[in-house]
């Protein structure tokens, strides 16, 4: 599929891209045969192919996340706190 220089200029000036008439021709037949390949790939049967998001099959590496008790040691917790009371840590006040 051939794309013309008029089409690519707008397409640069969408992209404000500005771009000389050396390289308005290049980018023209690059685009051109992007469009070609582009194409070929959709006389491909793919009917009996699922969609992907990836290419590779993979997992997730992260944990479920699960609800659990919260246990740990409130003087190692409290320990390096300057301030705190009645189990939270006492800061300066930001806002008023």
């Amino acid at each position: 599929m051939k794309i013309s220089k008029e089409e690519t200029r707008k397409i640069a000036d969408l992209a404000h891209l500005d771009l000389d008439p050396e390289v308005l021709n290049q980018t023209a037949l690059q685009l051109g045969r992007i469009l070609e390949y582009v194409e070929i790939l959709r006389e491909a049967d793919t009917s009996g192919v699922e969609p992907t998001a990836h290419a590779l099959d993979l997992k997730s590496v992260t944990r479920e996340d699960k609800v659990e008790p919260m246990e740990y040691d409130k003087e190692a917790l409290f320990g390096n706190a300057p301030r705190f009371e009645n189990g939270f840590f006492i800061v300066p006040k930001v806002m008023e």
